[in-house]
């Protein structure tokens, strides 16, 4: 009998880093953006793909910010925990504030596969809102590749829209022919 998860969320704690750090963040796409630019805006269209793209993230520093930092006011990472599971970590979002234009930039967000589809994302979403509205933030912003197709539908489906296209970010890194698409929710 499997039991059913029972998700926890708090802040993250110095003690989480291992455990965000070694998070699968993989996943599997049926389709990709290709984007267009031209000199007057650019066009998105999400084109199958045959056979399924698997994608694995290669190890990240998380340099951005140090897991639980007191110091670091306008930093959070919360994290997602499975007390059914003995508190596993399950999920994380790493958010960071910029008060010269009160924006909340979502630096990284990851839920576990096994967790995925039961609302663990869009609840890291909120208590980075909430953050957000705390520090006098605007607006919710994030990047996402452009074959992460799965998380794009996710970020639309929680109110964020198509803000800009970077066709150079990646190069020179192994994600090298992807483009960085931008994503804006506002806040009320």
């Amino acid at each position: 009998m499997t039991i059913a998860p029972i998700i926890g969320y708090r802040l993250a704690r110095p003690e989480d880093a291992p455990d965000i750090e070694s998070l699968d963040g993989s996943f599997t796409t049926l389709s990709v953006f290709e984007a267009t630019a031209s000199d007057t805006g650019f066009l998105l269209r999400e084109v199958p793909v045959d056979p399924p793209l698997h994608k694995v993230f290669p190890p990240e520093e998380h340099d951005e910010q140090e897991i639980g930092e007191d110091t670091a006011a306008d930093r959070r990472t919360f994290v997602a925990v499975d007390e059914a599971d003995g508190g596993r970590l399950c999920g994380f979002a790493a958010v960071g504030y910029s008060s010269w234009n009160r924006r909340l930039t979502i630096e990284d967000i990851e839920v576990a596969p096994a967790y995925r589809g039961i609302g663990i994302g869009r609840t890291l979403m909120e208590h980075a809102a909430g953050f957000a509205r705390e520090r006098g933030a605007r607006h919710l912003w994030l990047e996402v590749s452009s074959v992460n197709v799965p998380a794009v539908h996710a970020y639309r489906r929680m109110g964020f829209a198509f803000c800009g296209l970077d066709t150079t970010l990646y190069d020179g890194t192994p994600a090298a022919g992807e483009q960085a698409l931008y994503m804006a929710r506002p806040l009320s």
